[in-house]
């Protein structure tokens, strides 16, 4: 019998549960989408419908693959900005709510009244002012404010990955990739949990010491023994940030190549490897931030919700041709080149505003007519109030679209410090949409834009830190295992096609 790792890789939208071989092959793969569940107005976790399910598919695996691979190693990967409060045996005390939760303006203000400076906060925990919940510190400042007896009976403020980790060992843990993510809590000039957790007063509830992923937490539970027929003395690792599980295979096989690898999806990544941990004068307030790699490294991040935009504006366009988006007769080169070369349509960030690289900047398309801009509000155009013609025209529409999503990419790009030759990686769900990368190769004639074949990045990565804990290895000692191929991207059109269209853009926002 063949040893095998299985990962749990909880995004916001799917929850997987993937069997890897000790070879780092996938062998199987299932996943389910869970509802949030309403209280109190709040949308909120199902963490025990997900817990049962995840129990249940591991029995199914076991069952499955009987005779032919045994489980020995558990990681879990998990998406960003979210905590669970717990008693000191590991179960929920409060409710675990979505950080896209939106809080009045008044909400931020008392935050920042007891936590300090926004700048100066953003200097020293890498973290900046996002909106909704998008950093745990402001998660746990919610919590306290509307659930008090809840948050005092807390004996324990769990990143989201060493929750589940705890559920599955009964022990907790932090471990620094989660807490040294936008979270507010970690000090990266003393390598500690921040002044704000000592504001918030849960200094003494936050897990230490602050580890590493690949570290063993613990083997399983007799509970979780029985209910999915794993061996007890199955290992569990301390768990891992989605983003930083999808980097790991880089990290450990680039060496000494500049790249920032652009990871796509709802939430468009773009991480750039940094030699230190700091800011430009000029970057405090804007939303750019560190990450903490999984050997303690900086990773100089920013981020935007691309792939939710691009998801709202394309289910528009095709609602029009009454249609789907798949559907959609596509934009030919020409139509990027006169739609760049009349400049007279726009689409303009953000979704949810304050999440990306524009803060401040409503969602909206614009049409220039005249003397004056039309503006179109993303809200007005959804419940029909009023509608851009430009949106009407699907070739042209999705012409709008990409050079949007390409031009917000360009700015986050230049944000993590992006130089002449660094390599741009781009993998996930933009990986598909070849207008996209043509586009972006065209804004950056100066850097080699590659796509890569890395399926399931975080996945993977996350089973890297599985492997290497049942070795008792680094993960740098992995890199045999690792084959990332890249396809080289050539660029639609010369880079002045887009100058003075990108002008206007920025101009408009």
């Amino acid at each position: 019998m063949t040893d095998a790792i299985a990962v749990l890789d909880i995004g916001m939208t799917n929850k997987k549960v993937v069997l890897y071989s000790t070879e780092l092959e996938m062998i199987a793969e299932r996943k389910r989408v869970f509802p949030p569940l309403m209280r109190d107005g709040f949308e909120t976790h199902d963490l025990a419908g997900m817990e049962a399910w995840f129990l249940s598919t591991l029995h199914d695996f076991v069952r499955e693959f009987e005779g032919i691979y045994r489980i020995r190693a558990i990681a879990v990967s998990t998406h960003g900005a979210t905590f669970v409060a717990t008693d000191a045996a590991g179960n929920p005390v409060a409710p675990c709510i979505y950080y896209t939760h939106e809080p009045k303006r008044d909400f931020h203000e008392r935050f920042f009244a007891l936590a300090g400076e926004r700048k100066t906060l953003q200097s020293v925990t890498g973290t900046p002012d996002f909106s909704a919940l998008i950093n745990v510190a402001k998660g746990v400042f919610l919590l306290k404010e509307r659930y008090p007896e809840a948050f005092a009976s807390a004996r324990w403020f769990l990143s989201y990955p060493q929750y589940w980790s705890m559920r599955f060992t009964g022990k907790p843990s932090a471990e620094g990739t989660y807490v040294g993510c936008h979270t507010f809590l970690f000090d990266w000039t003393k390598g500690d949990y921040s002044s704000v957790a000592d504001a918030l007063g849960i200094r003494d509830r936050l897990p230490t010491p602050i580890r590493q992923p690949w570290e063993v937490l613990g083997t399983i539970t007799p509970e979780v023994a029985a209910r999915t027929g794993l061996s007890p003395d199955t290992i569990v690792t301390l768990g891992i940030h989605d983003s930083n599980a999808s980097i790991m295979p880089h990290l450990a096989t680039t060496g000494q190549r500049d790249f920032v690898l652009n990871s796509t999806g709802t939430w468009c990544v773009l991480m750039h490897p940094a030699a230190r941990y700091g800011f430009e004068p000029d970057e405090l307030g804007k939303v750019v931030f560190f990450n903490r790699s999984a050997w303690n490294s900086p990773i100089k991040t920013a981020i935007f919700l691309g792939g939710k935009e691009y998801e709202t504006w394309i289910n528009l366009i095709a609602a029009l041709q009454n249609t789907t988006p798949s559907r959609l007769p596509q934009p030919s080169q020409a139509d990027y080149a006169r739609v760049l070369a009349e400049h007279k349509y726009f689409i303009l960030p953000e979704i949810v505003p304050g999440s990306g690289q524009f803060p401040g900047s409503v969602a909206r398309a614009v049409e220039q007519g005249g003397q004056y801009p039309f503006q179109y509000p993303l809200a007005g155009i959804e419940a029909g109030s009023a509608l851009p013609e430009f949106l009407r025209d699907p070739q042209t529409a999705q012409a709008v679209l990409n050079i949007s999503i390409v031009l917000q990419t360009e700015v986050a790009l230049i944000r993590t410090g992006l130089t002449e030759g660094t390599e741009i990686l781009t993998e996930g769900g933009f990986r598909k949409n070849n207008d996209y990368n043509s586009l972006l190769a065209s804004a950056f004639p100066a850097n080699p834009v590659y796509l890569t074949d890395l399926k399931e990045a975080t996945s993977f990565g996350a089973a890297m830190t599985a492997l290497a804990a049942l070795r008792g290895i680094d993960p740098l000692e992995l890199s045999g295992y690792i084959h990332v191929e890249k396809t080289a991207v050539a660029p639609m059109l010369e880079p002045s096609a887009l100058a003075l269209y990108r002008d206007i853009w920025r101009t408009s926002i």
